[in-house]
């Protein structure tokens, strides 16, 4: 299943990345992302991103 979607990027403040990352994470990611109701899956990873490095930065 393929999901697209537009966002105004400001290059100025966004970078965009690629990264290869296995199916079973692909999934858990997806998992979140319906069970917290986030409309896409770039944001998903934003916030699993985001909460990962909160996470991170306490436990240092």
């Amino acid at each position: 299943m393929f999901y697209i979607t537009y966002m105004a990027v400001n290059s100025e403040t966004t970078t965009r990345k690629l990264v290869s990352m296995p199916k079973e994470l692909v999934q858990e990611i997806e998992n979140y992302r319906f069970a917290n109701r986030i409309k896409t899956e770039a944001e998903a990873i934003r916030q699993l991103i985001k909460l990962g490095l909160e996470k991170a930065e306490n436990t240092a």
